[in-house]
């Protein structure tokens, strides 16, 4: 397939950019500073995947709410409809099935993150396109094992983690796998 990955240049967009390479998709790295414009970017693509964040900052900045209405405008005026979003454990629903130590810490020192995060994904679910938002656990830059949990609903303890490898190599599988199309995959250890 063809592939935008937008966030190409933070821990999980670099992983994705090459696991994908290596299973053999074209891939497009997009770069905000590159002077490019995103819908010349998206042209001719056959899917989006979106590793778009704040690194390690408690502050969001309104990134996502900002970022998301533009992703999808670009992506329907160029056709494109597959969407992979990255999105986080905790937010929305997944709040409920998330462990009362990872509860205090996206109320407190992930509020704004996480609210941001929250517009993003209601943006996404409200709009037509053929879209998954893939919520990992803490991200860790521990090795790819190929060996984690999924679904829309996984029962965890303490701060459950997983690896921006293994999450790149399960958003990469969902380029060619339709069974998580409009779903809300959880994914950790």
């Amino acid at each position: 397939m063809k592939v935008l990955i937008l966030g190409a240049t933070g821990g999980t967009g670099r992983q994705l950019v090459a696991q994908a390479r290596s299973a053999g998709h074209e891939v497009t790295a997009f770069d905000r500073h590159a002077g490019t414009a995103l819908a010349d970017a998206m042209a001719g693509r056959d899917a989006v995947i979106s590793a778009i964040g704040r690194g390690k900052s408690f502050t969001s900045h309104n990134v996502i709410a900002q970022s998301v209405p533009v992703i999808l405008s670009a992506m329907k005026a160029a056709g494109v409809r597959r969407l992979i979003f990255m999105s986080a454990l905790g937010v929305g629903e997944s709040f409920r099935d998330s462990p009362i130590l990872a509860k205090l810490f996206f109320r407190t020192l992930l509020r704004g993150i996480y609210a941001d995060k929250a517009i993003g994904d209601q943006l996404i679910r409200g709009s037509d396109l053929d879209w998954t938002i893939v919520q990992p656990s803490q991200l860790t830059d521990g090795p790819l094992t190929g060996t984690y949990r999924f679904g829309e609903r996984l029962k965890m303890s303490g701060m459950p983690q997983i690896s921006r490898a293994d999450t790149a190599q399960f958003i990469v599988r969902q380029l060619g796998d339709p069974a998580n199309v409009r779903k809300t995959p959880i994914i950790s250890y």
